[in-house]
């Protein structure tokens, strides 16, 4: 775990060195404060539902941006094997370049605390949905940025790995979308909502906190990280 927190510094580090994650970051507030003033002027309801559908595309859009260095750039300089020789385990490597894309992604959210904030100022909105909102955003986020995670580790080409990276997350967030083609077939059209995130966003969004969709994000980010060790591990046999 020590292994894992260092590299996660050191990626931060990175980051906070980078023009990327200051870009990715601004383009995220520019586009989320948009949609929330856009809802809050056309409805005039002390809520949030304008900001997280939004955001949730955002989202999906950016985090290939932020993690798509991760392992190609390593890959590319070479360093990778140099990283894989050393006395660490790939689970540490991809753990620690996980934790260092969610802390990023963690802050981008905490900058938005202000919405909800001039809500509570102004109105007395429901903190319920805005809490179950958030934590819903927040899963949602760590899916997509596992996935690009992933993507990464198959590429040392980062435009690759964040063309990658989108193409997966934007397959589980419509799938359900294709549901609607296997009407006559329920076995497969039960199979594409259950694996939908759009499908499991919605539903905490709405303020519904379900145990299912929380268990199913985090075995989502689970899975996703074991994929990426399982990468590196043929990588390290090559």
């Amino acid at each position: 775990m020590r292994n894992a927190l260092t590299i996660a510094a050191k990626e931060i580090k990175t980051y906070l060195a980078s023009p990327m994650a200051y870009i990715i970051a601004a383009v995220f507030l520019a586009l989320s404060g948009f949609f929330f003033a856009q809802d809050l002027n056309i409805f005039q309801l002390a809520r949030l539902e304008g900001f997280f559908g939004p955001a949730s595309f955002v989202v999906l859009l950016l985090a290939p941006l932020l993690t798509m260095r991760l392992l190609a750039e390593e890959q590319k300089l070479g360093s990778l094997e140099l990283l894989l020789t050393a006395p660490i385990r790939e689970e540490e490597i991809v753990l620690g370049k996980y934790l260092s894309s969610l802390v990023i992604f963690v802050i981008m959210l905490a900058m938005t605390l202000y919405y909800p904030l001039i809500l509570v100022m102004f109105a007395d909105p429901d903190l319920g949905p805005i809490a179950t909102g958030y934590l819903a955003l927040f899963l949602l986020g760590g899916c997509f940025l596992a996935v690009g995670l992933f993507a990464s580790s198959l590429s040392s080409n980062q435009i690759v790995a964040a063309v990658v990276g989108l193409g997966i997350s934007l397959a589980f967030w419509l799938v359900n979308t294709a549901s609607s083609l296997a009407e006559n077939i329920p076995q497969i059209r039960d199979i594409l909502d259950y694996v939908s995130l759009g499908n499991r966003y919605s539903e905490m969004v709405r303020g519904v906190i379900d145990s299912q969709a929380v268990v199913f994000f985090l075995s989502f980010i689970i899975v996703a990280l074991f994929m990426t060790v399982r990468s590196l591990e043929t990588r390290r046999w090559r």
